[in-house]
Order: structure tokens, then sequence, then C-alpha cells
């Protein structure tokens, strides 16, 4: 595959997962957030698990111990980010979330110095800044105009930044596609547990949402993941991260046109610094050495 084939893999990936957004909202007219989310993850795991099954016959390697356990961490991980996302959504604009959740990636290196006692590069400092000064313009100058549900998408951005670092461990182990396989499992079983504990469970009200359940369990989740494991052979990291980062756009433009949801001038101009943080903190690391070359 050249280059710009896997580039253009993964402007289709954020394409998909910005359209998403709208039809995470869409789905709240007929289900739970918490059923949602167990009725994406169940299509997404059935999707997956034929080429799970197919990498494990093709692996020149018996199946690797500690995958597992780092697959089921991740699904809890996700589970967390999803449900408390979804429930956000309820509320909150598709196209707030979508900025909203863009937050991982600055809150990401913060995740990594703990774990790996490794401290982030300095352009850290002035894109958490920047992020906080964009939050506060997107809700119109002043966090009191935040619905419940923007406070909940900005804080499921804390546990989508802890799956990037569980995903990140779990690279070591060569088994992409299983690892999402199990890590969904784990999530549609969560999600069904509290959606019997805490949300009534409907099949006629399964069924009118079964356009949206289709697109994120199939697309949003199953096909993204695996276009990514193909396009990052090709494509260096930090130029995929900054390709994906535009979903935070088709989200916007997907909301504008499908749901006609409108941002203000200051709440243009939040989201151009969350984005713009979003992108120092990807392109931070090549800074340095761009530098010492003058």
């Amino acid at each position: 595959m050249r280059r710009i084939h896997a580039d253009l893999l993964l402007v289709l990936a954020a394409v998909i997962w910005g359209v998403a957004f709208v039809f995470q909202k869409t789905a709240m007219d007929h289900v739970g957030p918490l059923l949602f989310v167990a009725a994406r993850s169940t299509v997404a795991t059935l999707a997956l698990a034929p080429f799970a099954l197919r990498e494990g016959r093709h692996a020149s390697d018996q199946f690797p111990r500690g995958l597992t356990p780092v697959a089921v961490l991740g699904g809890a991980v996700f589970f967390l980010g999803a449900a408390i996302q979804q429930a956000g959504i309820i509320t909150a604009t598709a196209t707030n979330a979508g900025f909203l959740t863009a937050l991982y990636v600055v809150i990401t290196p913060f995740l990594v110095w703990i774990v790996t006692r490794r401290a982030p590069t300095s352009v850290i400092w002035p894109a958490v800044a920047m992020s906080f000064v964009g939050v506060w313009l997107l809700g119109g100058g002043t966090l009191g105009s935040f619905a419940r549900g923007d406070l909940l998408v900005a804080v499921s951005a804390f546990f989508w930044a802890g799956h990037v670092v569980i995903v990140a461990q779990a690279t070591r182990h060569a088994r992409p596609v299983t690892f999402s396989a199990i890590q969904f499992a784990v999530v549609a079983g969560l999600g069904l547990v509290g959606a019997i504990l805490f949300e009534p469970i409907s099949l006629p009200a399964l069924a009118a949402a079964w356009r949206e359940i289709a697109y994120v369990g199939l697309l949003s989740s199953a096909l993204t993941f695996t276009l990514l494991a193909i396009a990052m052979k090709h494509t260096p990291p930090t130029e995929a991260a900054i390709i994906v980062s535009s979903e935070t756009l088709f989200a916007a433009l997907a909301a504008y046109l499908v749901l006609g949801e409108r941002l203000s001038l200051v709440g243009w101009c939040g989201a151009g610094l969350i984005l713009a943080a979003v992108l120092l903190v990807q392109t931070g690391p090549l800074i340095g050495p761009w530098r010492r070359r003058l």
C-alpha cells in the first residue's frame, strides 16, 4: 500500500467517527445510553470475531498470555468512556460532543506521565491552557452555560485517554483484531448488565434504532479499528493522529447538515482553540528536532 492510500484510509476513519456523533445523538430518541452501548458493541464483536479467528490461525506464535487481561481492562475503560459520553450526548449537541471528546489528546500525555514516569514535552502546558480557554469559549464565554451533558462528555475524555494508554500497551502482542474483539465483548457484557439494572429494555426500541446501532457498531467500531490497523503500518503515528483528529470537524459538519446545529462565533473560536491544542500536542515532539536543524 502506498502512503497516500494509507492516509486516505485514515481520512475515511475520521469521517466515519465524526458522523458517528450524529447517529449517537439520534439513537437517544429510542434507547437508553447503556442499551445503545451494549447493542453497538455486540454488533462490533460479531463483526470482528471471524477476522480475529483468522488472525489467530495465521499467527506464527501461540496466543499471547497477557493479551486477554489487557483486552479486558481496555474493554472496562472503553465501557466507562462510552457510557459516560453516551449519557452526555442526550443533552449535549453532537458538535460540542465532538470537540469536547477531542480533549483526550491533551489528557493522554499526563496519563502516560503517571504510568511510565516519562514527562510530557513542554508544549503540553500551552496546549492545556488553550484547551481550558477553548472549553470556556465553547460554552459561550461561561462554563455555567454548559449543559450537564457537556460536562459528562468532557469527563469521558479522561477515560478515552486511559484507553489510548491501554491500547499502546496492547500493541506489543501484535493481535490488534483479537484485542478489539475481546474488548468489545467486554463492553457489550457490561453494557447489557447495566441496561438490565438501570434501563428499560425494549425490542421495538432497539428495532427503531437499528440504523444508529448498525452504523456505530459496524462502521464506527469494527471497520475503523481495522482501517487503523492497516493504515498505521504505512503512516507515522504523529501524522496519523493529526489526520484522525479531523473527526471533530466532520462531526461539526455532519451536525450542521443533518441536525441543523449551529455554533456562535465565540463557540467557533473555542472549538478552534481546542483543535489547535490537539494539533499542538501531536506535532510538539517534531518541533525540537526541526529547530535544531535550523
